[in-house]
């Protein structure tokens, strides 16, 4: 997708701080951070979102928790705990349509989701 923000990223057109890269998967600190670590993980791949993904596409996503973790081991909050969320679509508050991952830490993160 030639518009989307993250394949733009993803193909360094525009510049990120990074985390974590292989050859699916890519992961960096967001902009606009919500919380004091907020590092988001996203399949090199365009994927608009988690309604649109493939059957084969599900290997990946279960990649991308596994390297999700290992940044929580290698950043230093696995012990501590995060969130890890992924909104869907406009009403799930989707504003970049490329799925992501959005890891949250380094806080006490308040009301917890049942």
């Amino acid at each position: 997708m030639e518009d989307c923000l993250f394949c733009k990223i993803i193909k360094g057109e525009i510049p990120s701080k990074k985390v974590y890269e292989d050859e699916e998967i890519l992961a960096f600190h967001d902009i606009n951070p919500a919380t004091p670590i907020h590092i988001l993980v996203i399949p090199k791949k365009h994927i608009t979102s988690l309604a649109h993904l493939e059957k084969e596409e599900e290997t990946l996503i279960g990649k991308i928790y596994g390297v999700i973790n290992k940044i929580a081991e290698e950043q230093g909050f696995k012990q501590d705990g995060y969130r890890v969320t992924t909104n869907c679509g406009k009403n799930g508050g989707q504003t970049v349509m490329h799925l992501h991952f959005h890891i949250l830490a380094g806080k006490e993160l308040g009301e917890k989701m049942v």
